[in-house]
């Protein structure tokens, strides 16, 4: 079995952590892989066993039977994209602060090995936003797991995204930018905006407007089997788009496409795992603050 560990930088105190993780595979003879960009946090971490090292541009990305992303949310994020469609199962380690995503706590790292190995898990396909353009963007990396975002740029003049959905008008939104988030995705950026909690497993999109202008305009839950397309216009002659932490500039000319990906993104959850116990616990639901 090929296993893949993927981050970008190890703070000190997670050390030892990661050596345990790696020795609990190495145990179970399985063959380990880091990224380049992890390689030299592993090797500052003082492990001796021998690792092989994926090349940046992914090539062999398809013979790992799982990826452990090691880092907070952004980092699965960038797995996610590293990944992309070869679907290989992905479990999330949390070294970093929210961890909707990356739901492993470092206490948690040795035993989430061993019931990997076990085979005491289950894999839950996460929906992914694609996008459809006029010309090309993100070098080919034209999906993301959370969310697709139009905002205004160098200005501090709002935008007008004229909306529509399967070809029917929609809305023109008045504001800083708009939104398109996956279920994964209701718990980041929308959030912030006032977009609605959604179940992961959940077949939707939501459209959320990033400061509207109008204070009657509120965020819209759609089916995720939607093509959804927009008219942007502003005083600004450019723009910026994002698929989750990727931005590009662009023009008011360049012709925007929203629709489900055809591939999955496929997150290892193990049998203790609640989506709904990760947002009492992120959220701070049930406290009394006061106290």
């Amino acid at each position: 079995m090929n296993i893949l560990l993927h981050g970008i930088t190890i703070l000190p105190e997670f050390h030892t952590y990661i050596q345990q993780l790696i020795q609990v595979f190495e145990n179970q003879g399985q063959a380990v892989w880091v990224t380049e960009s992890l390689h030299p946090s592993i090797r500052d971490t003082g492990s001796r066993q021998s690792i092989s090292i994926l090349p940046e541009d992914n090539t062999g990305m398809e013979t790992m039977d799982f990826v452990i992303s090691i880092g907070g949310d952004g980092t699965l994020l960038d797995t996610i994209s590293r990944v992309a469609a070869r679907e290989v199962p992905v479990l999330g380690i949390n070294t970093g602060r929210m961890g909707f995503l990356a739901t492993i706590a470092k206490e948690e790292i040795a035993l989430a090995a061993e019931d990997l190995m076990a085979g005491r898990y289950a894999l839950e396909d996460r929906s992914l936003v694609c996008l459809e353009s006029s010309i090309p963007l993100f070098d080919g990396l034209n999906f993301g797991l959370n969310e697709f975002t139009i905002h205004k740029r160098d200005t501090s003049s709002m935008i007008t995204v004229h909306t529509y959905i399967d070809g029917d008008y929609l809305n023109s939104y008045w504001s800083d930018g708009l939104i398109v988030s996956t279920p994964t995705g209701s718990t980041g950026y929308s959030l912030s905006c006032g977009g609605p909690l959604i179940s992961p497993i959940a077949r939707n999109f939501v459209i959320t407007p990033v400061s509207p202008h109008n204070l009657n305009v509120r965020p819209i839950v759609v089916s995720d089997d939607s093509e959804i397309t927009f008219k942007i216009e502003g005083r600004s002659e450019k723009f910026l788009v994002s698929l989750d932490s990727r931005s590009t500039p662009i023009d008011a000319s360049v012709d925007l496409k929203i629709k489900k990906e055809k591939f999955v993104a496929k997150l290892v959850k193990f049998p203790n795992y609640s989506f709904f116990d990760t947002l009492r616990q992120k959220l701070n639901w049930g406290f009394d603050m006061r106290n």
